[in-house]
């Protein structure tokens, strides 16, 4: 049950966006108001799952780790959206000008590094990854740290002006970050 819910849950902001296209229309850059759309919802995604494994030390909450891999997959899942947005429809799937905007902007580098360490991590998402990959699985799965801050960074550094939400975003993975940091360090002593 709870499992069906957190994957309608993922979706959600998509029905979300197709119903305000359906209601208000387009605007004047769907291209880039989808792109940033699911560019956002993908680290909020990303965030949610780092969040699961502190809050799930909260009294009542340790179920919550059954939600971690959906929250994971929609990560993914919105970021294979941005990655799509971005090269077939802001590009129509020309490869000279998207090889040189990672060259000539590296914000997009940062995006597309974090989105190519999310891969892994979605391929083994499954519990017979896990049993196959046994101890290297958790390993493995770290590299939602390195994705994290780069989507992060990559987000800051696209921002023009208004870096309210960028730094939202950084504040939330810098407690998070810094929660793991804590424990790391009062299970070591």
């Amino acid at each position: 049950m709870i499992s069906r819910l957190t994957w309608m849950i993922g979706v959600l902001p998509l029905v979300w966006l197709v119903a305000r296209f359906l209601v208000v229309g387009p605007g004047v850059n769907p291209v880039e108001t989808v792109m940033r759309f699911c560019g956002d919802w993908s680290l909020w995604w990303l965030l949610a799952t780092l969040a699961v494994t502190p809050a799930r030390r909260l009294p009542g909450c340790g179920g919550m780790i059954r939600w971690r891999r959906a929250f994971g997959l929609s990560a993914f899942f919105y970021a294979v959206l941005h990655l799509a947005v971005y090269a077939v429809l802001d590009h129509g799937l020309a490869w000279a000008p998207i090889w040189k905007d990672l060259m000539k902007r590296p914000y997009i580098t940062l995006g597309f590094v974090a989105w190519v360490l999310l891969v892994p991590l979605a391929i083994t998402s499954t519990r017979g990854w896990m049993i196959r990959l046994g101890r290297y699985w958790s390993r493995l799965h770290r590299l939602i740290y390195p994705a994290s801050l780069l989507a992060v960074a990559h987000h800051y550094w696209m921002v023009k002006a208004d870096t309210r939400l960028p730094l939202v975003h950084a504040a939330i993975l810098a407690l998070l970050l810094g929660w793991r940091l804590v424990a790391r360090v009062r299970a070591s002593a």
